[in-house]
């Protein structure tokens, strides 16, 4: 059968809609699973989806199995392989539900495309991400120069996100009026930052030293007495580039224009940390930098709950799964002190111990 089977088109297109408006999910999501669907038709040279059998899903799991990166020509990695063949399961679940597929689609044949225990466990295994130290941050901070308007707000963007944990996408659209320096909080602002989930939420500056502050301070200050910027104006305004008489682009100072993308943030942070002889952090890893910081200083239940709201953080859980590993030198810390006689563990332990069953009591009802 020919290239874009009407029936199937129309089914993929339902299915859009539903992922959309009633499941609520992003336009990038549905891309990936819009993929994982063609990847399919592709494999079955575009056979109606009535026709849909558990044989097509064993054998469309060996051929992704057995395909390879387009651009590396390495194997695709398990967990691209997981992700595709789990978009389809639930895919064909939904589609066995609907008038004219419920007697053509068993929904137990949809069980086909899990991978095997071991593979799955290799794609849903939890990677060490690397993540920069307070320290490693302000080295970068005082690495970088802050002679004109573009190295200012370089500098300034690293010290923001470092003092907020904000995400690069929610970076790029803050505007000005969204910055209150006296209160030393960022308002994320759904309806015009772009926030993860569209959640509104106010930050508070974490405590991480003086410097990110005075750069940051200094940086609105520079803003709005140098440059008149307003409340409507990009907290931080995009490249101005020209052709120079060389015939090469050239940062000509600033615009009052927000980026289009966190593009230019992330490459931001490649050049600074390269600049400062380190190896290159993205802005997400500074979350975890938080993170870590906040199981330091935190000490009773309510103050990690209040670090890990001013994350964005509805749940403490969230905090912990996503971003509270402990990192291997403090696990070797943790276990040379377990290894001390008993004699040397301090007074405090058993107020210590409560505390820590008041946290996991906080934890449980937070489910």
């Amino acid at each position: 059968m020919g290239k874009n089977n009407t029936n199937n088109v129309r089914s993929i297109k339902v299915y859009c809609t539903f992922l959309k408006e009633a499941k609520q999910q992003d336009d990038k999501t549905v891309d990936g699973v819009m993929k994982a669907i063609s990847r399919f038709e592709e494999y079955t040279k575009f056979k109606d989806f009535k026709q849909f059998s558990f044989q097509q899903a064993i054998g469309f799991k060996k051929h992704l199995l057995a395909s390879k990166n387009v651009t590396t020509g390495e194997p695709l990695s398990k967990a691209t392989v997981h992700t595709t063949l789990r978009h389809l399961k639930v895919f064909f679940q939904w589609l066995a539900l609907q008038s004219g597929y419920r007697s053509r689609i068993t929904y137990s044949d949809t069980e086909y495309f899990n991978l095997s225990e071991k593979d799955a466990r290799i794609a849903t295994a939890k990677r060490k991400r690397p993540v920069p130290t307070i320290e490693q941050v302000e080295q970068v901070l005082e690495a970088m120069p802050s002679v004109t308007s573009v190295e200012m707000r370089d500098r300034a963007l690293v010290a923001f996100t470092l003092l907020t944990g904000a995400r690069d996408s929610a970076i790029a659209s803050l505007k000005m009026k969204h910055i209150d320096l006296g209160e030393q909080s960022v308002y994320q602002d759904a309806r015009e930052v772009n926030t993860k989930f569209s959640k509104t939420f106010a930050t508070y500056f974490f405590p991480v030293g003086e410097l990110p502050m005075q750069i940051f301070t200094d940086w609105v200050t520079y803003l709005t007495k140098e440059l008149s910027f307003g409340p409507d104006d990009p907290l931080f305004p995009k490249t101005k580039v020209k052709n120079s008489p060389s015939r090469k682009f050239e940062a000509m100072g600033l615009q009052r224009e927000h980026w289009s993308t966190a593009g230019p943030i992330r490459r931001i942070f490649k050049q600074s940390f390269k600049l400062a002889d380190l190896p290159y952090y993205n802005p997400h890893s500074f979350r975890s930098t938080l993170a870590r910081l906040g199981e330091q200083l935190c000490c009773k239940a309510e103050e990690f709950k209040a670090w890990s709201q001013n994350m964005g953080h509805e749940q403490v859980l969230t905090t912990f799964s996503s971003y509270g590993d402990v990192p291997d030198y403090r696990q070797a810390e943790l276990l040379r002190k377990l290894a001390k006689p008993a004699e040397n563990i301090s007074s405090d332990m058993e107020e210590q111990f409560k505390q820590f069953v008041q946290f996991r009591q906080m934890m449980e009802n937070n489910k």
